[in-house]
């Protein structure tokens, strides 16, 4: 075979090789796109449960500060009651 000729078929092997190449490269870069756009997804939802559950704590946050200050109310309300109690016993302790 001629020099030219089998430098040419090389260059078409190399070519069509490297052809191959670009589409392997070109699927990959596909690939990762998608998967980006999965992980993006993800990530959004996540925030978005973060953001949800955040919401729902602070609620009940504020749910059992309002339920402690009723007990803490009644609680008084109770120990009010036991010392007034106390003091009508001792007074009519010293009248009898």
């Amino acid at each position: 075979m001629m020099p030219g000729v089998r430098r040419d078929l090389e260059e078409q092997e190399e070519l069509t090789l490297l052809r191959v190449r670009v589409k392997e490269l070109e699927q990959r870069v596909e690939h990762l796109r998608v998967s980006r756009r999965v992980l993006m997804n993800l990530l959004e939802k996540v925030e978005r449960e973060k953001i949800a559950l955040i919401h729902n704590l602070e609620k009940e946050n504020v749910r059992l500060q309002r339920d402690n200050s009723r007990f803490a109310k009644w609680l008084f309300s109770k120990n009010r009651q036991i010392v007034e109690l106390q003091e009508r016993i001792e007074l009519n302790q010293k009248k009898a």
